[in-house]
């Protein structure tokens, strides 16, 4: 019987062991973002903000629309 617990506390250790290490190894969760800074994520219409020129695959955020048009879509059928 003390042969099979010895093995489990071995392991229950090594376990625990592990689990400190790695909450000291974390980082520190970030910041949340400040109201000035949430702002510019929503589309705007603004002059003198800077227009983004992306290169790539990128997501752009925070766009200065200023006409956005139509939000719906229109099927026409057409003879051929």
């Amino acid at each position: 019987m003390a042969f099979q617990l010895i093995p489990f506390l071995i392991q229950l250790a090594i376990g625990f062991a592990l689990q400190v290490i790695g909450y000291l190894l974390m980082g520190k969760p970030r910041a949340e973002k400040s109201d000035a800074a949430t702002d510019l994520e929503n589309p705007t219409a603004e002059a003198g903000r800077p227009i983004p020129v992306p290169f790539g695959e990128v997501e752009i955020t925070g766009l200065n629309i200023i006409y956005y048009g139509e939000k719906g879509t229109h099927s026409y059928k057409v003879k051929s």
